[in-house]
């Protein structure tokens, strides 16, 4: 049997409805900005791979850096224990990070770093004795697909089946300019009608609701009441942290500082899973006591897995490096040159960007996950492009080494499928 036929007989792949999509291409080597199949055809990863190797796949900077680690310590337990990879880690994340973050707690991947941090924001009330049991998070929103960050996330087509199980969340639209007022209105509300633990939010970029955008002095206002009504901010930079908006963080753009911060993805430069929340030492500190029941008592087999935390070093220094930054600003002004020239297409609803991550919204109606939707997903992989459209939204976050020849091609086939669908 070749690849796709042993694939077919006992893998169940993520989103994916098998009765309607039963095969799987198999991709055999990634080097770059790009994978390889069967065939060796070559397609350009324009979205990271879920916007994790941003440094490209298999750099061969970060893979001596895990390679020396692999001889000294591979997996160690980290309770009880520690060890440097993952000191040294803390050190350089906090160097890099909002400087009101104190503390981080390791963890596996996206979805288990929101959860840790959603039981940060409940448990601090519980901690602190405030009857406090229902989050504040913002409509479309995503925060994972583990219990609690489903109950947070406002994309019914994955939370369907299981909301019947989920934790009190009051939802807020996202800020636009226009709705500020109408949004702290609706905070002071829901908070007099039963007192709110925490807000979660993507900020500037919601990604999976189809890379939505809203602007930091949006947000501010929000944060600032959350502050003074004592809801604890949980910002999920998942998707949008290390460099993705044109910062380290998103929340580097934000006046108002999160309580606790969401990291993944980019984190381990799409080489090992790992996740990391990190908190103020105030939330830290309502969990310092003599009663051991007051600990977050949080674990994870693989946490700080030495491993993942020397990934996470060699990608932090590429990330601060001069190369980087400078790829960083030179794919903004492409991506700024591409929205000029694709603007006034008549397929073209309305284009936006944050830093790397460009979205255009394609002047059509189309379900997320319909048949036009995989149309242009295949007509693009023609093109050795590989995009992967959010229902009418085509967004490109491609690794940070991208060249500008495979950027053009990246554009070239968003500009196909503009002339032909």
């Amino acid at each position: 049997m070749n690849l796709i036929e042993r694939d077919k007989k006992h893998i169940w792949h993520p989103l994916t409805q098998h009765k309607l999509h039963p095969e799987s291409k198999p991709i055999v080597k990634a080097k770059g900005a790009l994978l390889y199949d069967e065939d060796g055809k070559a397609y350009i990863d324009a979205i990271s791979s879920w916007y994790t190797a941003m440094y490209g796949h298999c750099n061969d900077f970060i893979i001596d850096r895990v390679y020396k680690q692999m001889q000294q310590l591979d997996q160690i337990i980290f309770s009880g224990f520690t060890h440097e990879p993952a000191i040294e880690l803390s050190e350089k994340l906090m160097a890099i990070l909002p400087n009101n973050q104190a503390k981080l707690m390791f963890n596996d991947n996206g979805s288990t770093s929101t959860e840790i941090g959603i039981k940060m924001a409940l448990q601090y009330h519980h901690n602190t004795g405030n009857d406090r049991k229902t989050l504040l998070a913002f409509e479309e929103g995503f925060h994972g697909d583990t219990l609690g960050a489903m109950s947070v996330s406002g994309l019914s087509v994955y939370n369907g089946p299981f909301e019947a199980f989920f934790i009190d969340v009051k939802r807020i639209p996202l800020p636009n300019g226009d709705n500020s007022s109408d949004i702290l209105e609706l905070i002071e509300k829901y908070h007099q009608e039963t007192p709110l633990a925490g807000f979660i939010y993507e900020p500037l970029v919601q990604g999976a609701a189809g890379m939505k955008m809203y602007k930091a002095e949006h947000l501010n206002p929000i944060l600032e009441k959350c502050k003074r009504l004592g809801i604890i901010t949980v910002a999920d930079e998942v998707m949008t942290g290390f460099g993705k908006t044109g910062s380290f963080f998103a929340s580097d753009h934000v006046e108002i500082k999160p309580d606790v911060m969401c990291l993944s993805k980019a984190l381990t430069a799409g080489l090992v899973p790992m996740g990391i929340t990190t908190c103020t030492q105030e939330i830290y500190d309502a969990f310092y006591d003599d009663n051991i029941s007051k600990g977050l008592f949080h674990a994870h087999t693989y946490s700080a897995n030495p491993i993942a935390c020397a990934t996470a070093i060699a990608g932090i220094d590429l990330l601060t490096s001069e190369e980087i930054q400078s790829k960083i600003k030179e794919i903004e002004s492409w991506h700024a040159a591409f929205s000029d020239a694709i603007k006034d297409h008549p397929k073209v609803r309305v284009t936006r960007q944050q830093g790397v991550i460009f979205a255009l919204e394609l002047d059509v109606e189309m379900e997320r996950y319909g048949n036009l939707r995989y149309r242009i997903y295949e007509a693009c992989m023609a093109e050795g492009v590989y995009l992967r459209p959010l229902g009418a939204t085509i967004y490109i976050l491609a690794p940070y080494i991208t060249t500008q020849d495979q950027m053009n091609q990246v554009y070239a086939a968003i500009k196909k499928i503009l002339d032909t669908f």
